[in-house]
């Protein structure tokens, strides 16, 4: 379904149900927007990116390194 059509039905609807289908809309889009965090996207690409400093450093060394550089 286009936004086209969308537009069409709203305009055949009374005026007085705007407000909901605006409540909707902002409904739908929060509830978007909290699916898209729960899913994390997060990426671990980075992970074993320090592997060539094991031998050199701890990780409570690296620990405290990376709160240096912040």
């Amino acid at each position: 379904m286009s936004a086209h059509e969308i537009e069409r039905k709203i305009n055949k609807l009374p005026s007085h149900l705007i407000p909901q289908i605006n409540d909707f809309i902002d409904f739908l889009l929060s509830k978007y927007e909290e699916k898209a965090v729960e899913q994390g996207n997060f990426q671990f690409d980075w992970e074993g990116g320090l592997a060539d400093l094991k031998d050199e450093f701890t990780s409570v060394e690296l620990e405290h390194k990376a709160m240096e550089w912040r």
